[in-house]
């Protein structure tokens, strides 16, 4: 299911351990991201990527 979240919402999923996950290009993360988020650039998510995330736990994607 996908949703919108504002700021406050992303820090609780955070904090109940929710994986951040950046799809932006390795060069654009380099240069600032959400602290503790994954780095995997829109163009290599796949079926493969997804399948290796953990289960059970929200996914916030930006």
């Amino acid at each position: 299911m996908i949703t919108n979240i504002d700021r406050s919402e992303l820090l609780s999923l955070i904090d109940d351990g929710a994986l951040v996950l950046d799809v932006l290009p390795q060069e654009e993360y380099e240069s600032g991201h959400i602290p503790g988020a994954v780095n995997l650039p829109l163009r290599s998510l796949d079926t493969h990527a997804v399948a290796s995330m953990a289960k059970g736990k929200p996914v916030v994607v930006y």
